[in-house]
């Protein structure tokens, strides 16, 4: 069974210089199902293996728009030169779905507040959950704290204004511009965050929720300004935006071979992994196609549940406490150990 779907380009909007928003015909979208603040991988045929790549989707399914993403220009980037440069209205592309865990909480009934902090092309997922927040619950105000160099270079500029209005009251935001004469707000650091977080937080820290998408220094220091200010890491949430190589690789306590059944759209693969081959390796060699994407346990696409057995991660950056209770694991950095492994996705 094939995990691949098919999306045809309806609108092309060039947002600023560099970034293009696609928006996606309605007939072929109703086989996504997704939630706010994810991301949509595609995948490229080429070579001996196929290429992979994820872009955040900007649509809310709240608000039942057409599905659609943003793609910023990266230097030699195979994916984002294609679509910004030769795509067209009608091109048909590969998708394995959605994928992702920088959502919303299934319940928010103790939040009161949500700060999104956004960088650049990091307003793309924060764009789609500050958009379903606002429609969706109105007892929660909002507050969007933007960094891009100019006013011409930010994505949703104009939208984000309308939003602003649109919700006067809900909705907050703080726009800084690194060409500002005034340096003091031109961009982020942890005493503009302390001060900002003080000038608009409401609520105490347990109480406040944050979204953080952009450079990895920038979210860095973002999440120590957080946690400063009192807010508990598990209301911290962030995207991971650039994901560098794994340098070293570290043995698994168990690499002897072992059974892995992978339950996968209702049919049973039987596989046998042995280190070096993570789980997702395994599979590959046997020609079953799974979820994945960064290959790193950076991004969560090629999560699964261990019903039986236990599988070791040589890396996970984007499964919480909370999801390892119940038994979440990524395959592309998973290795059976102790035994035979079930699995289901």
């Amino acid at each position: 069974m094939s995990l691949y779907k098919t999306l045809t380009l309806g609108k092309i909007k060039e947002e600023v210089p560099g970034v293009k928003s696609f928006i996606f015909e309605e007939p072929d979208t109703g086989q996504i199902q997704y939630q706010a603040g994810q991301y949509l991988t595609f995948v490229i045929p080429g070579g001996e293996q196929e290429v992979r790549r994820s872009y955040s989707i900007t649509s809310s399914p709240a608000l039942a728009e057409p599905l659609s993403i943003v793609v910023k220009r990266v230097p030699n980037g195979i994916f984002s030169r294609h679509m910004l440069d030769h795509a067209r209205p009608g091109d048909k592309l590969q998708t394995i779905g959605a994928g992702g865990f920088f959502t919303l909480p299934a319940d928010l009934s103790d939040i009161r507040q949500i700060f999104f902090f956004a960088a650049g092309s990091g307003i793309a997922p924060i764009y789609s959950l500050m958009k379903t927040v606002l429609h969706t619950y109105p007892q929660i105000s909002v507050v969007l704290i933007y960094s891009n160099n100019a006013p011409q270079s930010t994505i949703y500029l104009q939208e984000l204004q309308q939003l602003e209005k649109a919700f006067r009251g809900s909705l907050q935001i703080e726009f800084l511009f690194s060409i500002s004469k005034n340096l003091s707000r031109a961009r982020l650091y942890k005493d503009l965050l302390k001060a900002l977080l003080k000038e608009y937080a409401t609520v105490p820290g347990h109480q406040l929720l944050s979204y953080i998408c952009g450079p990895v220094n920038y979210m860095r220091m973002c999440v120590y300004g957080l946690r400063q200010a009192n807010v508990p890491a598990e209301n911290i949430r962030r995207e991971i935006f650039h994901i560098p190589q794994i340098v070293h690789k570290i043995e698994p306590p168990d690499t002897d071979l072992h059974r892995v059944t992978f339950r996968l759209g209702g049919q049973s693969h039987q596989l046998e992994v042995q280190y070096p081959d993570t789980i997702l390796d395994a599979a590959r060699k046997k020609g079953i196609s799974l979820p994945y994407s960064c290959e790193l346990g950076r991004c969560g696409n090629c999560v699964a549940k261990c019903r039986k057995g236990q599988v070791w991660m040589l890396n996970n950056e984007v499964l919480t406490e909370r999801d390892l209770e119940q038994g979440l694991i990524l395959t592309c950095v998973g290795y059976p150990i102790g035994g035979d492994v079930v699995l289901e996705a």
